[in-house]
């Protein structure tokens, strides 16, 4: 890990005024994402930014909360396009058991919960891997760190 570690959000959800802005700003310190297409905007740029400025990145590669039973949703493109855009970042599957009583989705305010964090070994890349290949096998790694009633 680096110095620093921050969260990546959606800054559709976590900039609206008022607690929920303050916490992602001030306290997690995090790194928001414009999750709706803007033509010419580079939707990485804030994490790549993160990443040149020397910070560590906890990503979902979800790109939403999970409320469903599933372990996992499918992951959306950004992880492959990080991966592709910066071949020297290693990316570390890490799973967080508990997220979810800890930061339910719609609470500004975490729970005073425990969580538990699994460390996989970094993503290995694998030349000419295409996008959908890069992100099952990025799932299969972290689902491969889930425990058993996840």
């Amino acid at each position: 890990l680096r110095k620093r570690t921050r969260p990546v959000a959606g800054a559709d959800y976590w900039q609206k005024p008022g607690v929920r802005s303050f916490l992602i700003n001030n306290v997690f310190n995090g790194v928001l994402v414009d999750r709706e297409r803007k033509e010419g905007a580079n939707p990485l740029q804030a994490m790549l930014d993160a990443l040149d400025g020397g910070d560590s990145l906890i990503i979902f590669p979800e790109g939403t909360r999970n409320l469903g039973d599933e372990p996992l949703l499918p992951f959306k493109s950004g992880l492959y396009h990080l991966a592709q855009a910066r071949p020297d970042v290693e990316l570390v599957p890490v799973w967080i058991a508990n997220l979810n009583r800890v930061m339910p989705k719609g609470r500004a305010l975490p729970l005073p919960l425990l969580c538990t964090l699994s460390f996989g070994a970094a993503l290995e890349r694998i030349e000419g891997e295409g996008k959908d290949a890069f992100l099952e096998r990025a799932r299969n790694a972290l689902l491969a760190l889930a425990p058993e009633e996840a």
